[in-house]
């Protein structure tokens, strides 16, 4: 199935502040570690959203393909600096350009929004097929056990952010629904020059880590690591894999 990309990603308009509402991305660090430590020359970022990893990637000198089912995000990754040294992709996993890549990634809750088993097999089955034979894939995955949706409520989560262009916006995020294992979420948005308010609902697949180590399995994969999360410790799984042969 094709994805479809929450408005978050999706609406020109949210597209535009995406980055400036979360300046801080330290937690792509550990990512551009990697890269480093497996010696990768070539990186597919699956959902690379504005393109902030990729960027970052690519001006390390690596030959980098972001992939992504949202044009508006896109729009935005393609005028950062440095942009015009990655691949740019509309699509999905399913739709990969014909690549051979040492690494690829999907950082963020990329990996839980395959909601049902046969969407994360396949988009697992396409990875491989776009790995070198001694490639890796990491990715994200929230603990289940830590029960982090009962933190995203209105009151931790609100900010109001003057953004160069937009004005003051404000947003939160609330959860809609908890039938588990999925999580459905609401972001809101409201801009106070002219009122407007926006929403961007989402819905995440939490899988157990024995779950997802049998799925990987199932893909040809061969669970190499688990490691934590530096910016979330304790509160996520990194899965780091390589082909079983």
């Amino acid at each position: 199935m094709a994805a479809v990309p929450d408005p978050i990603f999706a609406n020109p308009r949210l597209a535009e502040i995406y980055d400036p509402l979360d300046p801080d991305r330290s937690d792509l660090v550990p990512y551009l570690a990697m890269a480093e430590e497996f010696e990768a020359h070539s990186v597919l970022d699956l959902g690379c959203g504005t393109g902030t990893l990729a960027c970052l990637l690519a001006a390390k000198g690596l030959e980098v393909v972001g992939v992504d089912p949202a044009e508006a995000s896109l729009r935005v990754a393609r005028r950062k600096a440095g942009a015009d040294r990655v691949h740019w992709h509309l699509g999905d996993a399913t739709t990969l350009p014909p690549v051979e890549v040492d690494l690829a990634l999907m950082t963020g809750n990329v990996a839980q929004v395959f909601l049902d088993d046969s969407d994360w097999g396949t988009a697992l089955s396409c990875i491989r097929g776009a790995l070198h034979p001694s490639g890796r894939v990491v990715f994200e995955m929230r603990d289940p056990a830590r029960r982090g949706w009962e933190e995203w409520n209105r009151k931790d989560s609100f900010s109001r952010v003057e953004i160069p262009g937009a004005g003051i916006v404000e947003s939160w995020v609330e959860v809609t629904d908890v039938s588990l294992p999925r999580v459905t979420f609401r972001w809101t948005y409201r801009f106070e020059n002219d009122g407007a308010i926006l929403t961007s609902d989402s819905t995440l697949r939490f899988r157990e880590r024995e779950e997802v180590e049998a799925s990987l399995s199932e893909a040809g994969f061969a669970v190499l690591d688990v490691r934590g999360a530096p910016d979330r410790p304790g509160r996520e799984f990194v899965f780091v894999a390589g082909s079983n042969g």
